[in-house]
């Protein structure tokens, strides 16, 4: 369904262009853009970043970096990649599709996803102009004490924590906002049984970050006490207890393993079964599976810790807990291939990057079970073999969902197709790219490479290897650069094929409307029958259980009535639909909190930032809570 030019000017707040319209906006599709080109330059620094580590280790005893720089680059690349590229990759997926995936019209709360937006983007940049403040955070991205709690004249660390606070309450209030978005605002008739499993997987997510981010946040807290007042959480000599921070750490840090991940496994969901011309096999299993991955996940934390001294009995555990999590991961595997089993598959280029993630995440899990088994974790602990291991999973996992899922809503978010070609090429230089770097770190740390070293010694036998991987990573670098340019070519110099609503005759309700989709997403709130509603009105069965066009939907789009303001009519008559209006308190509020933070790093004489953004916080929040939601103009 579609609205005609007069509707939408009706519709639209005034202002809607221009730099201040994107500052102010709290259109949740404007926000998810938003926070997917933030994170599309975030991986770009991240990803020269691990150009840098890969060059300096691409043969023995090289300077290419120092010892100093290298530790600042690779601890900024693990931070970026984690908590500033797939995080708000999921975000960017999760604000712009879940409330149209649901059949609402905005997320529950549009203000309070604007200011998630600024905070992320300020803390990150917060982060990142430590560079030009005497160094970046060193500690690795784990920042384990007691190396995190030393050189406290040195502000690094302290960047570290603070940003990863004010990252903490952006994830929070995003996750609050989709939580209350799932509960209330689906269309009629979409119970939770008949919700897309990529709807499943962010509820989930959001669950997931709610009680897994205060932990880690107490121990940040307690770092920074450590770090600027003597506190001694983590100091040994003084009765502190240095575990207490991995402890803290990874009954956040394990659940995020899946935050980052199950958001992929629901793109994948919805990919497959599209182009697989058949449902989704056993819909009930995956969604459960993915329920079950998010609960066992807080279980399993101290299988990073096997070699910290706890002692066989919780060994014992959670090697058992570690083995036990493999079972929903594999229920959905076999659901994803039992779509795939006698389906009428086109391999488009969507298709192909969820087809890689099945198989690049099945190596990474099967590598991560052998981290469940204490005396082969031992061995492998701190080596490239858990490097291997975990990009395994992140990256060709993640990060290959991901991009499938922007090979596929793409024509949805901007009209036009990406060029088939182009994303072939990106496909398989990102395939031979990745395998060719992350593969042979199994053998080096199989043979004994340790972690987080900068460079290493001839002779043994480790030169070869890191010379393939980084050859590999530029291999990577090259297939996203032809992504990068695929996305230009189509949609900024407008050479993308343009497409109506529905280019892959998809099976949920974002095909129903236009491409791109009004601010308002629909004209009237669709009602829901079933599972894949969008499919069963389009299509019926004949006798001999095939799937057979229904004449009452032309054109790939849902046939319209005059009143609801389909395609192409204009009648005069108006939809009284009423959005929120623009509002740049959520912005203003978001800066005064990362001002306040700021400060927090330079006490005492950084009093006076707190002073400042303390002020523009409580002038943010004061105005937000009397500003009108919907104002007339």
């Amino acid at each position: 369904m579609t609205t005609t030019a007069a509707d939408q000017q009706i519709i639209r707040s005034p202002g809607q262009r221009g730099v201040w319209a994107w500052i102010t906006t709290v259109d949740h599709k404007r926000i998810g853009l938003l926070y997917a080109v933030t994170a599309a330059a975030f991986f770009f620094i991240g990803g020269l970043e691990a150009l840098l580590v890969r060059t300096q280790l691409f043969g023995p005893d090289l300077e290419v970096l120092s010892a100093a720089a290298y530790n600042q680059l690779f601890t900024m690349h693990g931070l970026t990649m984690v908590f500033l590229v797939v995080m708000p990759i999921a975000a960017a997926f999760t604000n712009y599709f879940l409330p149209i995936l649901i059949g609402a019209r905005d997320v529950a709360f549009p203000r309070l996803n604007a200011f998630s937006y600024w905070l992320f983007l300020l803390a990150g940049l917060l982060i990142y102009s430590s560079f030009l403040l005497g160094g970046a955070p060193d500690g690795a991205w784990v920042g384990y004490a007691p190396l995190s709690t030393q050189l406290t004249e040195v502000v690094r660390m302290d960047f570290w924590s603070i940003g990863l606070q004010l990252l903490g309450v952006a994830s929070i209030a995003s996750s609050a906002n989709f939580i209350a978005t799932v509960f209330t605002m689906r269309a009629p008739g979409m119970t939770m049984l008949r919700m897309p499993v990529f709807a499943w997987m962010s509820l989930v997510v959001a669950f997931l970050l709610i009680f897994s981010l205060p932990s880690v946040a107490i121990g940040l807290f307690q770092l920074f006490l450590d770090r600027n007042y003597g506190a001694l959480f983590y100091a040994s000599a003084a009765g502190g207890d240095p575990l207490l921070w991995q402890h803290l750490f990874w009954i956040f840090g394990h659940p995020e393993v899946y935050v980052l991940v199950l958001p992929a496994m629901g793109i994948v969901s919805e990919v497959l079964p599209t182009f697989a011309r058949k449902p989704l096999f056993g819909y009930p299993f995956v969604v459960f599976a993915g329920a079950a991955i998010g609960f066992v996940g807080f279980g399993v934390w101290s299988h990073h810790m096997f070699t910290s001294g706890m002692g066989p009995l919780a060994e014992a555990g959670f090697g058992v807990a570690t083995m036990i999590i493999a079972v929903p991961t594999g229920v959905k595997i076999f659901n994803w291939i039992g779509t795939l089993w006698g389906g009428k598959i086109k391999f488009n280029t969507p298709m192909l990057f969820s087809v890689a993630f099945i198989a690049m995440f099945t190596i990474g899990g099967l590598s991560g079970v052998t981290h469940a088994v204490v005396p082969s974790d031992t061995q492998q602990h701190d080596t490239y073999y858990v490097v291997a291991h975990f990009h395994y999973v992140l990256f060709g996992g993640a990060i290959f969902g991901y991009v499938s899922g922007v090979y596929y809503w793409f024509p949805k978010w901007t009209g036009r197709m990406l060029n088939e070609t182009l994303g072939k090429i990106h496909f398989w230089l990102a395939l031979i790219g990745f395998n060719l770097t992350f593969g042979p770190m199994h053998i080096l740390g199989l043979n004994g490479m340790p972690r987080r070293t900068y460079r290493y010694p001839d002779g043994l036998g480790w030169a070869n290897w890191n010379a393939v991987a980084t050859i590999g990573a530029y291999i990577i670098l090259l297939a996203f650069l032809v992504f990068a340019w695929n996305i230009v070519r189509s949609h900024f110099l407008a050479k993308g094929e343009r497409v109506g609503n529905d280019p892959w005759d998809g099976r949920t309700l974002e095909w129903t409307i236009a491409s791109p989709p009004p601010v308002h997403n629909f004209d009237e709130v669709p009602v829901v029958h079933s599972l894949d509603d969008f499919w069963h009105q389009k299509y019926a069965e004949d006798e001999e259980g095939r799937a057979v066009r229904m004449p009452a939907v032309t054109g790939g789009a849902l046939t319209v009535d005059k009143k609801t303001g389909g395609e192409g009519d204009d009648d005069g008559e108006h939809l009284d639909i009423h959005m929120p209006s623009p509002s740049y308190y959520p912005a203003l509020s978001a800066l005064g909190i990362a001002t306040l933070g700021a400060g927090l790093i330079y006490l005492p004489w950084g009093f006076f930032a707190v002073g400042i953004g303390g002020a523009i916080m409580l002038w943010g929040l004061f105005g937000w809570s009397l500003e009108p939601v919907t104002k007339e103009h």
